[in-house]
């Protein structure tokens, strides 16, 4: 089988894993700091599976969050207040 590669690179990440509880719930995230994605970190949710490439402008958009990671409101808010201070 042939593939049509669009990109093919390694690189060594500095990867953070951090779980907090906030009020409306507990996270588990792993947040990987990149070179790729415009120095974007990747922001993995490991209970939920989910994850997103953020950014302050990101942090910024009404419902990013809750759409990316699946939230309410409330608990979108605590994990933008996390993430504010990792980002």
């Amino acid at each position: 089988m042939e593939f049509d590669f669009l990109y093919d690179e390694t690189e060594n990440p500095k990867i953070r894993y951090v779980s907090f509880a906030g009020d409306t719930q507990r996270f588990d995230l792993a947040v990987i700091y990149t070179e790729k994605y415009y120095g974007k970190p990747l922001v993995l949710d490991l209970q939920k599976n989910r994850f997103a490439i953020i950014g302050h402008d990101d942090l910024e958009e009404p419902g990013y969050l809750e759409h990316a990671y699946q939230l309410s409101t409330e608990e979108a808010e605590e994990l933008k207040s996390f993430l504010y201070t990792v980002i």
